[in-house]
């Protein structure tokens, strides 16, 4: 019996013992075995094993309209380094932007202003943007998409919900300073301010723009997150007082459910945050560490860390919501890449290009990595 007159279970069998090289060079022998080893059943427990192909650690498919094959494949770019560098936007250098990809259109934040630009598949310098949401008196600091909306924090001290898809806007005001850090789901709004406070806001038509919790921090907010869950958040303080720097509250109450951690260095502020699932939560921040935690065991220590290599502090950090994890740092404009299941990072991509004879040059930082976007749409298509 040939091999492609298998039933398919025993032939699924048969083909789950290769790896993926042994795989790709398979589908080659002839048009039954190629168009077998192609389906996404065949590269699905592959595809869970490397970095950034849009599986979670739960097995879920952020991108079932990409091959799973295809995904596996850019994969190796981004594990080895090879990727196609150019200059898509410029703008002034002291301007500290944060962006967030979603799907081709890239919002990025200047001054007082955030502009949305489509990414073409084929390169080429943006020049102009396709939208702009204004509204701030001052920078914006951090802003958030959600399928209808985008919210900006500015140092202003104002929170603005621009409708996506229209005109419409809703100006939200309560903090006395700089608001830091927002973030939303399912129709609420949290934010933190150098006024030592948070703040929970609702989007519901009722209520739209009210003001929920109003809850009184030891310090200075830095980061926010809201759990997929939405009933709870966790927020990221300046650790310049005599207290722990993450919190975990409830949405609905605005109580303190839990603290994280009790080993944090005085300054060693946490400036991002990021939710895997409900009960993973991954941190950063000036103490040069990312940190992982598991909320299922003991809050007071977190389960992995990894340290930045020239030791300087990390402004924001992002997961594939498996195995990798992207970091943006101070130090010149690294970001650098993780794999979890190693100690050292994986990559490490720099925005900025030394001068020669190793002259001193301008520091610049990296104020945002989210989320990280399909695979197919960073890499170059790669080989085995």
């Amino acid at each position: 019996m040939l091999l492609y007159q298998l039933p398919d279970d025993i032939l699924y069998l048969v083909l789950s013992y290769l790896d993926c090289k042994s795989l790709s060079r398979l589908s080659q022998v002839c048009k039954k075995i190629h168009n077998f080893a192609n389906r996404d059943a065949v590269w699905r427990s592959i595809a869970r094993e490397c970095i950034n192909t849009g599986m979670t650690r739960q097995g879920t498919d952020m991108y079932p309209q990409i091959p799973l094959k295809d995904r596996v494949r850019v994969s190796q770019n981004w594990r080895r380094g090879h990727h196609r560098k150019e200059v898509l936007l410029k703008w002034k250098t002291n301007l500290l932007p944060w962006i967030q990809l979603d799907r081709d259109v890239l919002y990025l934040s200047q001054a007082a202003d955030i502009g949305a630009y489509h990414l073409r598949m084929e390169g080429g310098r943006i020049r102009r943007p396709a939208a702009v949401y204004s509204g701030h008196q001052e920078d914006v600091c951090r802003f958030v998409l959600t399928d209808t909306h985008l919210i900006s924090a500015g140092g202003d001290g104002k929170i603005i919900a621009h409708h996506r898809w229209g005109c419409q806007w809703v100006e939200l005001c309560g903090h006395g300073q700089e608001v830091n850090c927002v973030d939303s789901q399912g129709g609420v709004i949290v934010s933190g301010s150098r006024d030592r406070t948070a703040r929970v806001w609702t989007l519901s038509s009722e209520q739209l723009g009210g003001c929920l919790h109003t809850i009184p921090m030891l310090d200075r907010v830095w980061s926010v997150a809201i759990s997929p869950s939405q009933s709870s958040f966790v927020t990221g303080t300046a650790c310049c007082e005599n207290s722990t720097p993450l919190r975990i509250w409830d949405t609905e109450r605005g109580q303190l459910v839990t603290c994280l951690g009790g080993q944090f260095r005085h300054g060693a502020g946490v400036l991002d945050v990021a939710f895997e699932s409900p009960a993973l939560l991954l941190s950063c921040g000036h103490d040069t560490y990312i940190r992982y935690w598991d909320l299922r065991t003991s809050a007071r220590n977190c389960v992995m860390q990894w340290e930045e290599p020239h030791d300087c502090a990390l402004y924001c950090i992002q997961s594939d919501g498996n195995h990798m994890i992207a970091s943006g740092s101070s130090y010149y404009g690294v970001v650098r890449l993780w794999d979890k299941r190693h100690t050292r990072c994986l990559q490490d991509y720099s925005s900025i290009s030394l001068p020669p004879f190793g002259l001193a040059g301008e520091r610049k930082q990296i104020r945002g990595i989210k989320p990280c976007p399909p695979p197919m749409a960073r890499q170059d298509s790669g080989c085995w």
